[in-house]
């Protein structure tokens, strides 16, 4: 049988010149840009020209581009060798990386897969924990586009699935291996979403606390907070915010270990908000150490997660 699995991820712009189309299809979201229709075209497009050049200014540090599709390709190959493995025989598997706001996008992803006439078809969002700005975003763009007349399955979301944590429990280990014996905190960091979102019944802030508890519960003994990450614009955001509990962890001279939990690869906000920005921050506030734990990426307790959840939901 032919089953084909889409990879769902945000994407990132591939040259410094792709940084303001890409923006522009992002606040040309309407699960991101939240106001009537007939504004959201100008509206977003003013945007993405104020923020293109800070946004520029980011990517140009980590080498002017996002890595993010070379990850997730990786993250669809090591998935597809998993499940190719696993015993299920007779079954030809196929990822394909389909990105809500840069390349590949939806259309072109659904003609890729009309090619390879699969005989089923998974929806596996890489976003662990569900939210309208990102799992449901990508999920409507799919259904917009394709019509397959073949079963789809969805993976809806898997915050405390235990590939996921266990990927996430050892990464951890590593990380507070490294920070040494001196008291240390965890801080969960996720990225953030406007509070009205939240309000509005949006399960993401819900599901990042089940994540960070499911992986402090299986370390156990640790000091540790879930706080958010990447806020723009002047809504209220939900908190409490990183860099407040980066200056709480200087105030009380304990060294930090940071996981982005809610990211599955890296991209400007781990190697630039995290790697340098908060660095930067915790060496201002007096934090004694500050170590980056990384994400799951292509851990094999992760991708054997993945192949999981993918043959669970066959």
């Amino acid at each position: 049988m032919k089953i084909a699995i889409i990879l769902f991820n945000l994407g990132g712009p591939d040259s410094l010149e792709a940084v303001q189309p890409f923006l522009r299809n992002l606040f040309g979201d309407p699960a991101i840009l939240r106001v009537p229709g007939f504004i959201r075209g100008p509206l977003a497009s003013f945007l993405a020209r104020r923020r293109a050049p800070t946004a520029r200014a980011i990517y140009d540090k980590i080498g002017g581009s996002s890595p993010i599709l070379g990850q997730t390709e990786a993250q669809a190959r090591a998935l597809e060798e998993t499940l190719g493995t696993s015993g299920d025989e007779g079954h030809e598997w196929r990822g394909y990386v389909c990105m809500r706001y840069w390349h590949p996008m939806t259309e072109a992803v659904v003609r890729s897969v009309e090619r390879f006439k699969p005989e089923r078809i998974v929806l596996l969002p890489l976003y662990p924990q569900f939210s309208t700005a990102t799992t449901e975003s990508s999920f409507k763009a799919w259904n917009d586009t394709a019509k397959f007349k073949v079963p789809v399955k969805v993976v809806k979301e898997y915050p405390t699935e235990p590939g996921f944590i266990a990927a996430s429990v050892a990464l951890l280990k590593e990380g507070l291996a490294q920070a040494g014996n001196a008291p240390k905190r965890v801080l969960f960091s996720a990225h953030g979403l406007p509070e009205r979102v939240i309000k509005a019944g949006d399960p993401y802030q819900s599901q990042v606390e089940q994540t960070a508890k499911a992986i402090a519960d299986a370390v156990g003994g640790l000091d540790w907070s879930v706080c958010y990450q990447s806020r723009v614009g002047p809504l209220k955001w939900i908190g409490p915010s990183t860099d407040a509990e980066i200056a709480r962890a200087g105030a009380a001279k304990v060294s930090v270990v940071l996981y982005p939990l809610s990211f599955v690869s890296e991209h400007s906000e781990t190697l630039v908000e995290l790697d340098i920005e908060y660095r930067h921050l915790a060496d201002k506030v007096g934090v004694p150490a500050y170590v980056r734990v990384p994400t799951v990426g292509t851990h094999p307790l992760f991708i054997a997660g993945l192949a999981r959840l993918v043959r669970d939901a066959l």
